[in-house]
């Protein structure tokens, strides 16, 4: 399999935010978008951003423990992207979303921040942002390398097509 040339989406998935990225058609470089308030409405904004930027699939991260196993927190991400395979599947047939592996990418978001001089508390609004483009980044970068996409394609079923 080739490069699919198409933008993405990066969904970085929190408890409180949603960190949105987006790449070029060519996939050279992910760039932060918005941070998304986490709620009833977020499913409907990152449906409307994917419109928006017409993309050829959503990455949602998913966050393994650092012995790759999923804890609470993947279930938690696992469920949410069910929930928003279903709804771009309703709005987009044909665009999928993906769940890729994310250990590290906050931890990698705020230390490009702090390298780019950003204090901690000047950062958290972005920081979701900054943890989506890594995610993002991460994932076109292994597609080039290997020649095929990163991670699971989150299945649409009868039970969550909307």
């Amino acid at each position: 399999m080739t490069w699919r040339r198409g933008r993405r989406l990066g969904v970085d998935v929190g408890d409180a935010r949603i960190g949105v990225a987006s790449c070029d058609p060519d996939g050279m470089i992910a760039t932060p978008v918005e941070t998304v308030p986490a709620g009833p409405q977020s499913i409907a904004r990152l449906v409307a951003l994917a419109q928006e930027y017409e993309v050829l699939e959503v990455v949602v991260g998913l966050p393994l423990g650092m012995s790759g196993r999923e804890g609470p927190a993947a279930v938690k991400v696992r469920a949410f992207a069910d929930t928003l395979a279903a709804a771009v599947h309703a709005a987009m047939p044909g665009v999928s979303v993906r769940l890729v592996d994310e250990r590290l990418s906050t931890v990698a978001g705020q230390a490009q921040l702090h390298a780019s001089g950003r204090t901690t508390k000047s950062s958290r609004a972005v920081i979701d942002q900054a943890a989506a483009v890594v995610i993002l980044q991460s994932a076109i970068d292994a597609e080039k390398t290997r020649g095929t996409a990163s991670g699971e394609v989150v299945a649409v079923t009868e039970g969550n097509d909307g």
